[in-house]
């Protein structure tokens, strides 16, 4: 390990303009990561009842306090999806090296490792920065953290660069590394673990329907049965996205008559669960943010009606109802970017491919289609299975708050937004084709 290290450093040294980019990304990254999970410390130390201004008192009641620190982990979630992204495109960018280190007889194991320990000193310059950032926030408050936060805040800055490493060899654990050069995927095919993901949130869901329908113990079932619904939805749109791709890949193959069409066709089969990884932090995104306007919707009417409430009680709610859309918001804007990412890495993967074709004669307009067409293909049935469960959020909400008013159309505008501003995150790449779809990078073949 302390070999691939410095060796890993020793490539970082060595990296070009062209790399530093993704330097770039991965830092920012790690230090929106270790922002967030400073402030899930911070929260988290505060202990018992206290009276601070933030959010009309959203941090004073320990159970609150709870929710937020749960809300701020599971933005990790999407952070470290983007890392991943960030990882494997840096692979196909050394793909020389790589090359060099498999000669020298380094194995494809060993040269994954390597490549995700590259990541480590990005991941630490951003952990540090972000702790700088979080230490002026923190000063300018005039508040001070008892002492064990402080060691939860060296265990964030210290953990962060590690985790992200862990995750980037995760993410390359399907780069297979010649000795000549050449980089490829092993091709992920359905298994046994597609099954147990929608398996598992299926019995919690069962278990929770039963506890709802029976005649109660004084447990609330509601929660538990909203968050398997949220599991069961979010594994079936992402089984979707690459059960729907290996299909359209084979059945456009063979009939369709457009040219980008069938690039998009071509590359859908050869590598149809490429979708689903890029695409599985949006899909949950979906079906949470679809959920969530309709409960909003929903909670702001019913309070409205019963009445009773102060202009304080109603800021309480709105207040933490407003927060939450904007996590929501948050988690959207790093998978957008992830998706961006994960974009240009197909293209850096496939750029003798697309020279080639540019050598041959093909339009690079058709080429942009096809880009676009990679994505909105196994998108659009993934998007309208994940907008199908938010909605069932909703209506299951709705009718147990407000089982006399009509549920709100509203949420079915979130998969729509979410499907186009995916379009746009994945045109962002389209610079980068330009550059890639040109005949000189024949000469690197």
């Amino acid at each position: 390990m302390k070999t691939d290290a410095r060796i890993a450093w020793t490539l970082i040294r060595g990296s070009d303009r062209r790399e530093w980019w993704r330097i770039a990304l991965t830092a920012i990254g790690a230090l929106l990561a270790t922002g967030l999970a400073l402030a899930a410390v911070t929260v988290s130390a505060v202990s018992g009842q206290v009276s601070i201004g933030f959010g009309h008192g959203l941090l004073n009641q320990p159970g609150q306090r709870t929710g937020v620190v749960a809300t701020l982990l599971l933005l990790l979630v999407p952070v470290f999806g983007f890392l991943g992204q960030c990882a494997r495109i840096g692979a196909v960018h050394r793909d020389r090296r790589t090359a060099a280190l498999r000669l020298a007889g380094a194995s494809p194991r060993q040269v994954r490792r390597i490549a995700a320990l590259e990541s480590g000193p990005a991941c630490l310059a951003g952990a540090v920065a972000g702790f700088a950032v979080f230490a002026a926030v923190l000063a300018g408050s005039g508040r001070t953290p008892p002492p064990p936060a402080w060691a939860g805040f060296a265990l964030v800055v210290l953990g962060i660069p590690v985790v992200a490493a862990l995750v980037s060899g995760f993410a390359l654990r399907e780069v297979i590394a010649a000795p000549l050069g050449r980089l490829r995927r092993v091709r992920s095919e359905p298994d046994r673990r597609t099954a147990f993901a929608l398996l598992l949130p299926g019995i919690v869901l069962a278990a929770a329907a039963l506890l709802l329908s029976g005649n109660g113990s004084g447990t609330n079932p509601f929660p538990p049965l909203v968050i398997s619904l949220v599991l069961l939805t979010s594994a079936g749109a992402l089984w979707a996205a690459g059960a729907s791709a290996a299909f359209m890949g084979r059945r456009l193959t063979a009939g369709a008559r457009s040219p980008a069409v069938l690039i998009a066709a071509g590359r859908l089969r050869e590598d149809p669960w490429a979708a689903a990884r890029t695409h599985s932090a949006l899909l949950l995104v979906t079906v949470v943010g679809t959920g969530f306007v309709g409960v909003r919707e929903v909670m702001l009417t019913a309070l409205r009606v019963r009445g009773g409430y102060g202009p304080a009680d109603l800021d309480f709610y709105t207040t933490g109802l407003d927060l939450t859309g904007a996590a929501v918001l948050v988690a959207l804007f790093v998978g957008l970017c992830g998706l961006a990412v994960g974009a240009a890495e197909s293209l850096a993967t496939r750029r003798r491919g697309l020279a080639a074709q540019a050598g041959a004669g093909v339009p690079r307009a058709v080429l942009t289609r096809a880009l676009l067409l990679e994505t909105a293909l196994p998108l659009a049935p993934a998007t309208l299975l994940a907008g199908i469960g938010g909605m069932t959020v909703h209506l299951a909400y709705s009718a147990l708050v407000a089982p006399d008013s009509f549920p709100s159309m509203l949420p079915l505008l979130v998969p729509v937004g979410v499907y186009a501003a995916c379009l746009l995150a994945a045109a962002t790449s389209l610079p980068l084709l330009r550059r890639m779809a040109h005949p000189a990078e024949l000469r690197f073949t």
